[in-house]
């Protein structure tokens, strides 16, 4: 499953020079990896309040290809490339959503004709709230997960994510 979040560029995202500034990319990751649990059903702040367990992030690698611009429309996508029983590796993209010239902010007929500001992996770890050490993901998260891991389709009674 690769899901997507729309992001406008406000001015509080620019550096002195007009175009986003290179920290910015990872909040606008951050966002939609927050959107994307929410649509698997996991709210991550009810999440920890139920297992006294919370995401972190341990790993980032980016690749900067074009800048971003004050007022521009991005699609910022995060799919799942790989889950163990403590961490997750997600792939995530950063798209100019009117690429293809549209004036109005929509969306160009294809993916395909979006161009590719930023792209990069994170590994997010699962660790208890208090201490901060690893720990299992909790059953109902990695079940939901499972799900989103590209080309597994899970049985019903059985996880897919990697010990």
């Amino acid at each position: 499953m690769n899901f997507s979040h729309p992001i406008r560029v406000y001015w509080e995202d620019t550096d002195a020079g007009g175009i986003v500034f290179y920290a910015n990319y990872l909040k606008f990751m951050e966002r939609a990896r927050t959107e994307w649990l929410r649509a698997l059903g996991i709210e991550q702040q009810r999440l920890r309040e139920e297992s006294g367990g919370m995401f972190v992030v341990s790993q980032t690698h980016l690749k900067y290809h074009r800048p971003a611009r004050l007022d521009d429309q991005l699609l910022v996508t995060a799919e799942l490339q790989d889950a163990g029983s403590a961490s997750l590796i997600i792939n995530q993209r950063v798209l100019l959503a009117d690429a293809a010239g549209n004036q109005d902010g929509s969306a160009p007929a294809s993916s395909a004709a979006r161009a590719l500001l930023c792209e990069g992996s994170i590994r997010i770890g699962w660790v208890q709230a208090v201490t901060l050490r690893p720990a299992r993901i909790p059953a109902r998260v990695a079940q939901a997960l499972a799900h989103s891991i590209p080309g597994t389709h899970p049985d019903p009674g059985h996880s897919s994510v990697k010990p």
